[in-house]
């Protein structure tokens, strides 16, 4: 695709990037009504063990080839500390906030992530002013999308409607935190590429779920006993790979390649 006159180099890619990631992100709405009969430490667990199944197999193979690029001791702090938060805490989050009140509010609350990394993450040198036209049509697109969320809350919403706004908001403030934190580290790190960061960030994820099942996940026996087990292993595979590892390389494309006001706009494509 030709780069129109005028733009930053890459501005393009970067926004097909940030779209793509918005629409396998989406997925995770909807992994938690597919699998009634699992709780959300398990949905956590298996997403993020599948992510770091799949991270694993790919760092292994690009040692194979001579193409090994380990991290340094600070680089695997930051690869643990941001999985935490955009990852694993963001996800379980999430799926605590949709088992309590349904999928139509939190959806929304998620919603607003763009409009805080707008705000948030507004470049020193970009007048507020040219936050406008961005921030209205961000406002009106979740306007319109609130009306859809009410009649949904209504129709079939959770058990603990507050509980889930606040485990939602967590959410929402967590992965905010990570939008940012992570489009800063990449910038400071220009020498690691989008696809080894993701790979970390998997490997980390995975050491993570690992973790949270050793302290409160079930049992394989059990979740194997379970009925729809079979869709549950697809489920956590698909989220795994797509809407956690594929997600995060067009991701972090995007976050190199534009900036954080800009990008956070993007996130829409999540919502939608």
């Amino acid at each position: 695709m030709g780069q129109p006159s005028g733009w930053p180099p890459g501005m393009v890619t970067g926004i097909l990037a940030g779209l793509g990631a918005g629409a396998f992100w989406g997925t995770a709405f909807v992994a938690p009504l597919m699998t009634p009969g699992f709780s959300s430490i398990d949905l956590t667990v298996g997403r993020f063990l599948s992510c770091g199944i799949l991270s694993v197999l790919l760092l292994l193979w690009a040692g194979l080839r001579g193409g090994a690029h380990l991290p340094t001791w600070p680089q695997a702090g930051a690869a643990l500390w941001l999985s935490l938060l955009g990852y694993t805490g963001y996800y379980l989050l999430l799926v605590l906030a949709i088992q309590a009140a349904g999928a139509a509010l939190p959806v929304l609350i998620i919603g607003t992530i763009p409009l805080w990394i707008m705000l948030i993450g507004k470049p020193q040198g970009l007048r507020w002013r040219s936050l406008v036209p961005g921030l209205l049509l961000t406002g009106a697109g979740l306007a319109l999308m609130m009306q859809v969320t009410a009649h949904g809350a209504e129709a079939g919403g959770g058990t603990n409607l507050w509980l889930g706004i606040v485990y939602a908001v967590l959410a929402m403030a967590a992965w905010t935190a990570f939008g940012l934190l992570n489009a800063r580290w990449l910038g400071r790190h220009p020498e690691v590429n989008s696809t080894v960061w993701a790979n970390w960030l998997g490997v980390a994820a995975g050491l993570g779920a690992l973790v949270i099942w050793a302290v409160a996940g079930t049992d394989l026996d059990t979740l194997m006993a379970r009925p729809g087990f079979g869709t549950f292993v697809v489920v956590c595979a698909v989220t795994g790979i797509g809407s956690a590892w594929i997600a995060s390389v067009l991701w972090n494309m995007a976050s190199r390649r534009l900036s954080a006001s800009l990008e956070g706009q993007l996130i829409m494509s999540e919502t939608v």
